[in-house]
């Protein structure tokens, strides 16, 4: 089956909500992000094995890249919410990594994340899609999500996470300037 989330899109998209709170998690919070998060960022976004597993970070980032980022993310009118993931409160990094919440229609988001390398397989994604599906900030009923079938560590995430495999796509990469094969799922809510 190949889906591309853009065809589940209504021709009329909500209005995003501009106030976007912290969520815990058992390790971590998600939070905002703000502008101080720019260097760890730059940091781990511009790592090749990080940009390879995205569809929209390029490598090597161009300069600025981060700040537009930051400025999108903070933005009263954005399409998306996202959040650090922040361990400074547990002695740890202000930046573990980014999750994101996409609005494509009044009930329905796509989740994102990437979690920085010093912190794989340490089970920091999976304790930030369960928070954040369990936040459910955008009182989303389904909730999407895709990978690139060269990640299986992220398929894992979401099947942890109670999400559905329902089929193939493909998305563009910047990162690899091509076309990837991608697993598509989705979480009913409620």
């Amino acid at each position: 089956m190949h889906m591309n989330l853009d065809q589940l899109k209504s021709p009329e998209r909500p209005a995003p909500v501009a106030l976007q709170a912290d969520i815990p998690a058992e390790r971590f919070m998600l939070r905002p992000l703000r502008r101080s998060d720019s260097g760890l960022l730059a940091l781990y976004a511009g790592d090749q094995r990080v940009a390879r597993m995205t569809i929209s970070i390029p490598h090597p980032l161009p300069p600025g890249a981060i700040d537009a980022y930051i400025s999108r993310a903070t933005a009263q009118d954005r399409g998306s919410d996202i959040w650090a993931l922040d361990a400074s409160g547990q002695g740890g990094s202000e930046v573990l990594g980014v999750i994101s919440l996409k609005r494509i229609d009044t009930a329905q988001s796509e989740i994102g994340y990437w979690v920085a390398p010093p912190f794989w397989n340490t089970g920091h994604g999976s304790e930030a899609v369960r928070a954040l599906v369990e936040a459910n900030p955008q009182n989303s009923s389904t909730i999407f999500a895709s990978v690139f079938q060269d990640n299986a560590a992220s398929a894992r995430v979401l099947t942890n996470c109670g999400f559905e495999y329902i089929g193939d796509a493909e998305a563009y990469c910047l990162a690899r300037s091509a076309k990837v094969p991608t697993w598509t799922y989705l979480r009913r809510m409620g």
